[in-house]
């Protein structure tokens, strides 16, 4: 399975479109993401990022819907692992 995972742009470096990268922040785990296929992508912004590639912009809202979904997936998962029902 493939997951994309949404963070917010923290900087911006590099001027030629394929080098371009940006330091995102994952609620706290900050990685260095190409922005090849995300010109568009700005300060602020967020992104989907799938393989240290950012793949989308994506608004705000989108984003927190994502990591809510996602909290829920590791709620469920600890509850499996600890022999209860999510």
């Amino acid at each position: 399975m493939c997951l994309a995972i949404p963070g917010r742009v923290l900087s911006i470096s590099g001027g030629d479109q394929m080098m371009r990268m940006a330091r995102v922040d994952f609620g706290g785990v900050v990685k260095e993401i190409n922005l090849a296929f995300a010109p568009d992508a700005k300060i602020d912004d967020y992104l989907l990022v799938h393989v240290g590639f950012a793949i989308a912009v994506i608004d705000e809202a989108e984003a927190k819907r994502v990591f809510e979904h996602l909290e829920e997936i590791g709620q469920i998962e600890e509850a499996l692992a600890a022999g209860g029902a999510p």
